[in-house]
């Protein structure tokens, strides 16, 4: 069937397919398609099935010399694609190079392009140096989480003898009003609640609220700054007609036996919580430690080790991106388009800006995997079964019913893949230098590259 083929390497790991297909091979598939059409067609003045060919071609010649040639270009290269090493990827649809010329007499070649795995090769792997940040626990950190244990325990209790102040949760109605003190239709809203000195609200009314009590009307006029965040109000005077409707107060527990027994009942004291958390934090600590130093190293190999990348990877890592920037706000796109759009910002932009680090990440994950087959590191079963029990121990499951998740999930292969790179990134550590680096606090070490 296919007389030539000729693969030519482009730039971005895109290749360019040219076949020729023997001039027999495509006018039987031309002359096939005739018979069959011959059979079905209802042409007035012949009965079905006794159409004469040349009386399709007259009418129909040129559809069907098309739809002969995508035929043979769809069988020549699903047979093309089992045979040759450059398959393209799964989300790269070859494109056709030219406009289609087919003629049953003669041979019939094409031409298409589309992106196929990046060559990668690891040509430096040691000889890096990475620093360790040194950090420590210490007690405020300590004392950090406590308080944050002691607010998710709070009580909130609504009060309706108290003014309004930081860190309440008020109810209000508000609405706004036009020059003439008048209420503009569209801008009511009834039963908002937000958290005093949070923000979170759209006029910024925090400081106004304070020293209100329930049932206080209250108008004031609030001036927006030109490159405030809101576009709709940058630049923009306001007047507003607020009622408070609502204060609820968070009751505090003390810091306490008993407020620690409450978070767990393996704590009998207020000195055995805090060492819970000073052993958690230290945990967390080494973690991120770890992630840092793996960080330093994926980027000297992305630095020292350059791959090609095709331009449909880098767009479906962007898309799964985009998906997952949805999902953080409820999954609905036109919203989320149109609070965009009132930023001055687009999808588009989103893109641009994500690009790089897209790129960056998608050439670590192909070098460490190429690093992990030409170093034949495998996860054995035995492995896999300490990680489930790990799993399991960090969990409210059994170590039956976590494996029976993993299993149920398709997720033992991810599992094994975790343990690969956790067994590569001890290598690479070991091989490379690692040096001490800065003093970090605990709090800014687990806040780097949120």
């Amino acid at each position: 069937m296919i007389k030539e083929k000729h693969i030519e390497e482009l730039d971005n790991s895109a290749v360019k397919l040219s076949v020729t297909i023997e001039q027999k091979e495509a006018k039987n598939a031309y002359t096939d398609l005739l018979k069959t059409y011959a059979k079905k067609a209802q042409i007035k003045g012949f009965r079905p099935g006794k159409v004469p060919t040349s009386i399709l071609e007259t009418k129909f010649g040129e559809s069907m010399k098309m739809e002969t040639a995508q035929n043979l270009i769809e069988k020549a290269l699903g047979t093309l694609f089992q045979e040759i090493d450059q398959r393209p990827l799964h989300y790269s649809t070859p494109q056709l190079e030219s406009d289609l010329a087919f003629d049953p007499e003669k041979d019939f070649s094409f031409t298409v392009a589309y992106d196929v795995f990046p060559k990668v090769e690891v040509k430096e792997s040691t000889g890096f140096t990475v620093e360790e940040p040194q950090v420590s626990v210490g007690k405020e950190d300590i004392q950090r989480e406590l308080q944050s244990l002691q607010e998710q325990n709070a009580i909130v209790a609504e009060k309706n003898d108290v003014p309004a102040a930081k860190d309440h949760i008020v109810t209000v109605n508000f609405v706004e009003l036009d020059e003439t003190g008048a209420e503009k239709d569209g801008t009511q809203r009834e039963d908002f609640s937000f958290t005093i000195g949070s923000g979170y609200n759209t006029y910024k009314i925090d400081d106004d609220v304070i020293g209100m009590n329930v049932g206080d009307e209250k108008t004031i006029t609030k001036t927006y700054q030109e490159d405030d965040e809101n576009k709709e109000l940058a630049g923009k005077t306001v007047t507003l007609k607020i009622t408070l409707t609502k204060v609820k107060v968070r009751d505090l527990p003390e810091l306490d036996d008993e407020l620690a027994q409450d978070i767990d009942d393996k704590f009998e004291t207020l000195a055995d919580l805090k060492k819970d958390i000073e052993t958690r934090l230290k945990e967390s600590a080494q973690a991120k430690v770890r992630e840092t130093k793996i960080n330093a190293l994926v980027d000297a190999l992305v630095e020292k080790n350059p791959v090609s990348l095709p331009q449909s990877m880098v767009q479906a890592e962007l898309d799964a991106h985009w998906q997952n920037f949805l999902r953080q706000f409820g999954g609905n796109e036109g919203l989320v388009l149109q609070v965009l759009q009132a930023q001055g910002s687009s999808k588009e932009t989103l893109y641009d800006e994500w690009r790089p680090a897209a790129e960056k990440r998608l050439k670590g994950q192909l070098i460490v995997q190429k690093l992990i087959e030409e170093q034949e590191i495998e996860a054995t079963e035995d492995e896999v079964a300490q990680e489930i029990t790990k799993q399991a121990e960090g969990s409210s499951m059994s170590e039956e019913e976590t494996r029976e998740y993993f299993e149920k999930n398709n997720l033992l292969d991810y599992l094994r893949h975790d343990i690969k790179e956790r067994k590569l990134f001890d290598k690479l550590l070991e091989s490379n230098t690692v040096k001490k680096g800065k003093k970090v606090k605990f709090l800014d070490l687990m806040q780097q590259n949120q």
